[in-house]
This record gives structure tokens, sequence and C-alpha cells, in this order.
């Protein structure tokens, strides 16, 4: 029986039609690939992540970096709740990082924190509220000169502090600190970074490279940053964690880029820093565009 060229036709018709109906059932049934994270969001992702990390010594550079970012949430908040931390050198940094962010929260953070039962941070507290002519943190430190109040723990030894971790920052790094801090945070709002400083200082294997890069850090001079930027290579972990430190203390976002591949170190202590680095450029960039919106135009 011959078939009909009309009747093919049709055949031919019916099928291309369920062919396309059948693709675009496939390609509505497809779930499309989820967008990738923006440099920002792996940056928080990582900061909060290495905060709630099971090492102290990794949670500790988290805290000592978030004295480069600046007191907004939710940075602000995350550095509060470390002064909760399980581990003492985890509190004594979140004290130093509230310091040098200078948010009105400060006080009250720092309150609660002279009221610890640990006396080194109790201690510490109090140097604090000094330092901000509290004088709650004067009172405290007379009750501690008078021998009303400890400022150090005696129920746990020294042989077993020095194997959790180095407990005392030597008084020499922590002035260099002090002193290289004073220089910096030329924008309004920012930390100046003196407990990223003192946690770099404090390392056992710092290098002197990495004090140079330190030292240097505020000579604007273009050979010096570009210096700088060579050191994010370097080999040695301090002088790459020096680096970073250095170059998001400049406050010009143009070098962000630079701080991006540093997210991917093999080093905790410098992708935090790299992490905190980011987001103060990208918080000035992000302020210096609303600045721009806002200005009148040009008659």
């Amino acid at each position: 029986m011959k078939h009909s060229p009309i009747l093919g036709a049709r055949n031919l018709v019916r099928t291309s039609l369920i062919v396309s109906l059948l693709s675009l059932c496939t390609a509505f049934g497809q779930t499309p690939d989820p967008p990738a994270p923006s440099t920002s969001d792996r940056a928080r992702s990582f900061l909060a992540t290495s905060l709630a990390d099971k090492n102290p010594e990794t949670r500790k550079h988290a805290v000592e970096s978030l004295g480069l970012v600046s007191p907004r949430e939710p940075y602000l908040s995350q550095l509060e709740a470390m002064l909760d931390d399980k581990d003492l050198e985890v509190q004594l940094a979140a004290i130093t990082s509230l310091i040098d962010l200078k948010n009105p929260r400060t006080i009250p953070t720092l309150l609660k924190a002279l009221n610890s039962d640990v006396p080194e941070v109790s201690f510490a507290a109090a140097k604090a509220l000094w330092t901000l002519d509290e004088k709650l943190g004067k009172d405290a430190l007379l009750a501690a000169l008078s021998g009303e109040t400890k400022t150090s723990s005696g129920f746990i030894t020294r042989q077993k502090r020095d194997a959790l971790r180095m407990l005392h920052t030597p008084q020499t790094a922590f002035m260099f600190a002090i002193k290289q801090g004073a220089t910096f945070a030329p924008v309004p709002g920012l930390g100046a970074g003196v407990s990223s400083l003192q946690g770099i200082l404090s390392d056992p294997s710092v290098s002197g490279r990495a004090t140079a890069a330190l030292l240097l850090s505020a000579d604007q001079n273009a050979d010096i940053l570009q210096a700088l930027r060579n050191a994010l290579a370097d080999q040695d972990w301090t002088v790459r964690a020096a680096a970073v430190h250095a170059i998001a203390l400049r406050n010009d976002p143009a070098l962000e880029p630079d701080l991006i591949p540093l997210l991917d170190d093999r080093k905790e202590a410098v992708r935090v820093r790299a992490a905190a680095g980011y987001l103060r450029l990208e918080g000035i960039k992000s302020a210096q565009f609303a600045v721009a919106e806002d200005a009148p135009a040009a008659p």
C-alpha cells in the first residue's frame, strides 16, 4: 500500500512538534547553575569561618584582622562576640581590635569585659578604658595597683600556658605597634590595624624583612608600593602578612586586585588579613562612589 504524500508530511510535522515540545520541557526542567560568589562574599564568608574555627590560633588571627576593616556590621558584632571565646589570647586580641575601631559601642562592651572572671581579660579591659579616658578604667587600675584585684591567673601554671600559646607580647613590639598604628587611619571610621600589627610582630618567627615592610608601609613612594606588591609573593609568610597589612592601610581601592590572590594563601594569618583588607578597600570604594553620586552636577 502506498503512503499518501499528504499523510507523510503531516506525520513529519507532528514528529517535529513533539520533538520541539520535549526539548522545551527538558530546557525548563533544568536548574541553572548558581552564580559564583563575589569576592566580597568570599572574604566575608572566610572571616566568619575563621572566627568559628576550632584552632584558637586561627580565631586569634581572624580577630586581629578585624581591626583592618571598619566598625560596621557584621564585623563589630562578630568582634564583640569573641570576648566570650574560651581562649584567652583570642579575648585579648578582641579587646585590642575594639579599641582600634573606636565605635560608640566600644565602651559598653569593654565595661562588660571589665567584669570578666579571667583576670587578664579584666585587666586588659581596664587598660583599654583608661586609654579611652573612662573613669572606671582608672579606678580599676588603681585597684590593681593597691593589690585589691589580680592582674593574672594563678590557677594555670606558666608551663601549661606556654604550652597552649605564647601569652605575653614583648613590650617593645607592642609599643612599636601603637606608634605605627598612630600614623595610619586617615579615613574616618577605619581602624589603624594595631591588633593585626601586634599579631605579626609577636610571632616568634617574624623576620626582619617583615618588620621592614611594616616600617615602610606609611611611605607613599611608588618604589615602596612596588616592593610591597612583590612581597605579596614572598616565601616567608610573615613578609606576605606584613605586605597585606601595609597595602590595606594605604586605603587605596585600586589595590584591591593585589589582595584577591592572597585569599587562597596557604597560611591562615595571611588569608584572614587579605580578606579583611579587601573588605576595607571595598568599603572605601563604596563610600567614594556614594559621595560621587550625591555630588551636584556641574552647571
